[in-house]
């Protein structure tokens, strides 16, 4: 059995990364995609499996322009409901979830979320998001009249 060592100093990177993920998802629920990437690393990598087509998103300069046109179409507010430190200090699995709109159809919009966060240096290299797609469709459909 092996049994799991945690330093002070592991928790200390913990911490840190934690609140990189809180500031970054300030950045979303102020719709300010260069806020957002300030907690990124230059070459962070974006994987999002279950748009549709899945996207990878490389670089924070690709990020910008992505998320940019993302917050065109979302109004989103993230509330962190769960976080899962790995053995690796630089390794979270994040449960969250959002509450927002979706204005180009002005439906309300509301998701489950698990990201996969990696960090080099305190600031994130790597998210991979899982959400549900169907919440996502159906309220980028707008009613019919």
């Amino acid at each position: 059995m092996v049994e799991e060592q945690h330093t002070s100093s592991d928790d200390d990177r913990r911490a840190r990364n934690i609140a990189a993920v809180e500031a970054a998802f300030r950045g979303v629920s102020n719709a300010d995609a260069a806020e957002q990437l300030r907690q990124y690393t230059d070459d962070a990598v974006l994987e999002l499996p279950y748009t549709a087509p899945p996207k990878r998103v490389e670089g924070k300069a690709d990020a910008l322009a992505y998320l940019t046109e993302v917050f065109k179409v979302f109004k989103l507010r993230l509330t962190i409901t769960e976080v899962h430190r790995g053995l690796d200090p630089d390794e979270l699995v994040v449960e969250f979830v959002s509450d927002g709109l979706v204005v180009t159809t002005g439906k309300s919009y509301a998701n489950q979320y698990i990201n996969v966060f990696k960090f080099r240096d305190g600031k994130i290299c790597f998210q991979r998001e899982f959400f549900n797609p169907n919440a996502a469709a159906s309220a980028l459909v707008a009613d019919e009249p």
